[in-house]
């Protein structure tokens, strides 16, 4: 029998997450900076297991949240998993019981068709608001939890979705009017891009419908001045093997580039399209901003990958033994605003690297510096995690980085401002001690190193999103 192979930054992953808190968390170094006041949130698979079951994707793990709130001087953790009615009903009975986006459940075809056997995992991002904290997915309404306790509420329809209703993790915030843009795509033969306009309350104020050809997977877009910016990349959902329970949804869609990169431009305040074009094929999970550089140009930052191997690469991290190359650059796109078409494109970085950032008051603005997590120089882009926070200065045209070190692990920064000094926090595991913290660092100088590292009480396992809540 052939072992698999060991890889140090595995319990980071793997480790089921355990409930904790709130407790006060211990200074490991430094102190904790006065200015932050608030709360830091994390969201993602809490865990990949239940007895001898392995999960299908990374992307099916239960969502648990991280919460450190930071109160003059003292930081206090606590972690729930989100008590959704399908994390529930799987507790209750030691199994897996639903379909998701890497499993296949048992149920009838009215059932899958219609998703009602399928779990939502509320499992990828948050969003925090001023009376709640909303729990995202891809493919159902959000969860409501209580900001302070993380007690969950139930689903949030947010005046206007069903429980099924589709609404993506990446909503983007318009930092002037406190609006809030949203998509989702329904499934069918054909699927539909839902678009929302929300209050700064969350409650949704405009929705409308744009027709796409076929049924493609769109993760984010990005919210570019008076505009709404949306990659369509050649990913398309092959309907028959999901429906008859063949295949898992993950499984089901199939790389298309002959279909090439479609692209959508739509005016941010009647839903109408602008422009519809065409791109080279790549695929995208995340976007880091847009804006409008001038009259005729749309500027969009985003992560590309050449092609979809990342979806299995990302499948393959949840066993702890990825062997698939999936190489991903950050780049930079003009859009020229008559026509959609592509004015420019070019990589930033030939460096490996996810989870574009920038700080939430320049959203949809022109912006100065992105940040982002990196592979290591000359790293195995395979059987290596991200070790390196990176920023890149779009007025230098120069990257920052700093190397948590070997052994150490990070994901997605975090951007926190204070009325002071803005900082960026980021959950590390160090395998040398088998054990999460959190670091924190003066955004202005991060290349210098944390100015506070913080531990946590059991391992969080790695997710996907974080946000920064003020007091």
């Amino acid at each position: 029998m052939v072992r698999a192979p060991t890889y140090p930054w595995q319990p980071g992953i793997l480790t089921p997450a355990t409930e904790f808190g709130p407790e006060p968390l211990s200074v490991l170094e430094g102190r904790i900076p006065a200015p932050l006041q608030g709360t830091f949130y994390r969201n993602g698979p809490g865990r990949l297991t239940r007895g001898h079951q392995r999960v299908g994707h990374w992307f099916d793990g239960d969502g648990a949240i991280l919460a450190v709130h930071f109160r003059e001087g003292v930081a206090t953790g606590l972690l729930r998993y989100v008590q959704t009615a399908g994390y529930q009903a799987e507790e209750q009975a030691g199994r897996y019981l639903f379909a998701n986006y890497g499993m296949t459940a048992p149920g009838s075809l009215w059932e899958r068709i219609f998703g009602k056997n399928v779990k939502n995992c509320a499992n990828t991002s948050i969003l925090p608001l001023a009376d709640r904290l909303l729990a995202l997915w891809e493919g159902g309404a959000p969860h409501q939890l209580d900001r302070q306790s993380l007690q969950t509420w139930g689903l949030d329809l947010l005046g206007s979705l069903t429980p099924t209703t589709p609404y993506s993790a990446h909503p983007k915030r318009d930092p002037v009017t406190g609006e809030i843009y949203n998509f989702g795509v329904s499934l069918g033969w054909n699927g539909t891009l839902h678009l929302y306009r929300s209050a700064a309350d969350g409650r949704i104020q405009k929705r409308s419908g744009v027709s796409l050809q076929g049924f493609p997977l769109i993760h984010d877009f990005v919210l570019a001045g008076p505009y709404l910016v949306f990659f369509i990349p050649p990913v398309r959902l092959n309907m028959l093997p999901l429906v008859l329970n063949q295949k898992s949804y993950s499984e089901a869609l199939e790389w298309r580039p002959d279909l090439g990169t479609q692209i959508l431009i739509i005016d941010r305040e009647n839903f109408q399209v602008v422009r519809r074009a065409e791109a080279p094929a790549w695929f995208q999970w995340h976007f880091a901003n847009g804006c409008v550089a001038d009259e005729r140009c749309i500027r969009v930052q985003f992560v590309r990958y050449s092609d979809f191997a990342t979806n299995e690469y990302l499948r393959e991290i949840s066993t702890g033994n990825p062997i698939t190359k999936a190489p991903s650059h950050l780049w930079e796109v003009e859009l020229d605003v008559a026509t959609g078409q592509l004015r420019q494109e070019r990589p930033l970085t030939n460096r490996n690297c996810e989870f574009p950032v920038v700080p939430d008051a320049v959203a949809g603005r022109p912006w100065r510096y992105t940040y982002c997590s990196m592979k290591r120089s000359g790293a195995d882009i395979v059987t290596e995690i991200d070790s390196v926070i990176g920023c890149y200065d779009q007025q230098t045209e120069t990257w920052q980085e700093f190397d948590c070190g070997v052994g150490y692990y990070c994901m997605e920064p975090v951007y926190a401002p204070t009325e002071v000094e803005d900082y960026l926090i980021n959950l590390i595991f160090n395998s040398h001690e088998q054990q999460s913290e959190l670091w924190i660092f003066p955004a202005a100088h991060f290349t210098d190193g944390p100015c506070c590292r913080l531990k946590l009480p059991y391992i969080v396992p790695f997710g996907f999103h974080g946000k920064w809540a003020r007091a």
